[in-house]
């Protein structure tokens, strides 16, 4: 992220209605974003920062914002939402129509299947997500059991398809998820029209968005129009390609047969320590408050251990008194520094089910579930700290080619976050073209050349 960028969104003015200077009107609860992380002005995808884990229901102008495609506009007067497919009674319903139904009401930590992609080792293409691609809202709306009662939803029925208003980029495929039956008919699956106790925001999915605590949120398609329930598994790219896990461990860098891959589900446990910071300097002698977020999915958290000895030992941190079955919980440890010296401090979940955070992480070719225990190191005394860390390079003039070839459908800002192969960049390009990106064949060497050169593994 260019300093710049982050300026620009601490000094933007409220009345403004813009997101990353594009305009967005203002309704309700739209509110401009506040000291986000902008990884793509277009589309849209801000990651919160760290101190965003010291509150427990997210603020709407703090919670992460993830965008396969451009926002919708959608007309509150003219929408409608189709229920269809293996139903005895089709439904046709307006946002007034849903707000007869029995209002709903879950609190449930939001969080990108590919939140903490940046950490994998090898490189993974992809939003470079570190910690804040996560939030923990108050979600509002109708239980979607209750639509497919009223429905009248046939015992053919294998799995629920999400369909939302937002238009595929060039000739991607559109995105398109389903949720098995179990799930849909779960009393905590909400369609959702309230985020936090107001009108949900146009960047969260207006006017309805799917809310499936304890998965992952890919599940949560947002600006929904269309359900249908089917009879049979979806082979659309984003079930049967994106958003799958191998079923087994995989040695780094490997490719993974797509027998071998599930959809991805449930999140994992895991916990993020807010403060202090990383590289923060303690004073001698003078106690500490580690605090942060834990959460753990589709079973809540049972406990949070904090260590200051890089995990040689190990004590109960204190929970928050807020909690919910999906929602995550702030904690707490105060530490005494023994003495000056450099320390590693951790923070490990442990939900319900005796899940708990690892050391060392399972690679996917995806970059999905990142959960391992998180470590941060602070600075005791007179120590002298390590020097800083050196510039990022200046941004590289883009050749025409490379500018027409990539600079369209989205900004640089994706590139440039990237830190590939050759080989994973010639596999991004063909990915690419395939969805319209226009590439010569005599140029394509050219383009490869230059991202490799300047966004490979070793910038």
């Amino acid at each position: 992220m260019h300093a710049s960028r982050r300026q620009f969104f601490k000094t933007l003015p409220a009345a403004a209605g813009f997101y990353s200077g594009a305009r967005f009107p203002l309704h309700a609860a739209d509110r401009p974003k506040k000291d986000m992380i902008v990884r793509s002005a277009r589309p849209l995808d801000l990651e919160m920062p760290l101190d965003g884990f010291s509150t427990w229901i997210t603020p709407v102008e703090r919670f992460f914002v993830r965008s396969h495609m451009y926002m919708p506009k959608v007309d509150r007067s003219t929408w409608r939402l189709k229920i269809e497919g293996e139903v005895e009674n089709p439904l046709t319903l307006s946002l007034d129509d849903l707000k007869k139904f029995p209002r709903a009401e879950v609190v449930s930590v939001l969080e990108c299947a590919g939140n903490g992609r940046s950490f994998y080792e090898p490189g993974i293409i992809g939003m470079q997500w570190t910690h804040g691609a996560v939030g923990n809202g108050r979600w509002a709306g109708v239980r979607l059991g209750d639509l497919l009662k009223k429905a009248g939803m046939k015992a053919s029925a294998k799995e629920v398809l999400f369909n939302g208003a937002d238009v595929p980029i060039g000739t991607m495929p559109d995105f398109v998820r389903t949720a098995p039956v179990r799930k849909a008919l779960d009393p905590d699956t909400l369609l959702a029209y309230e985020m936090n106790g107001e009108p949900l925001p146009e960047a969260h999915g207006f006017p309805l968005r799917a809310v499936v605590p304890g998965w992952a949120g890919d599940s949560w398609v947002k600006w929904l129009t269309n359900i249908e329930v089917r009879d049979k598994e979806f082979d659309g790219f984003f079930m049967k390609t994106a958003y799958r896990y191998p079923v087994r461990p995989v040695a780094p860098g490997a490719a993974v047969d797509p027998a071998n891959l599930a959809p991805l589900e449930a999140i994992r446990p895991k916990s993020v320590i807010a403060s202090p910071e990383a590289g923060a300097g303690v004073g001698q002698g003078v106690p500490v408050t580690i605090q942060g977020a834990a959460w753990a999915g589709s079973a809540p958290v049972a406990r949070v251990e904090v260590s200051a000895d890089s995990g040689r030992t190990w004590q109960a941190a204190r929970l928050g008194s807020e909690r919910a079955k999906y929602a995550w919980r702030l904690f707490e440890h105060t530490w005494t520094p023994p003495g000056p010296g450099s320390y590693v401090l951790m923070s490990r979940t442990t939900d319900a089910r005796g899940g708990t955070q690892p050391f060392a992480q399972d690679w996917n070719p995806s970059g999905y579930q990142w959960n391992v225990v998180h470590q941060v190191r602070v600075e005791v005394g007179n120590v002298a700290l390590a020097p800083p860390a050196p510039p990022n390079p200046p941004r590289p003039e883009y050749p025409e080619k490379v500018r027409t070839a990539c600079i369209g459908c989205h900004e640089s800002d994706i590139i440039e976050g990237q830190r590939l192969t050759r080989g994973q960049w010639d596999r991004e390009v063909t990915k690419m073209t395939g969805w319209g990106a226009k590439v010569a064949p005599a140029d394509r060497d050219e383009l490869l050349d230059f991202l490799s050169r300047h966004f490979g593994t070793r910038r």
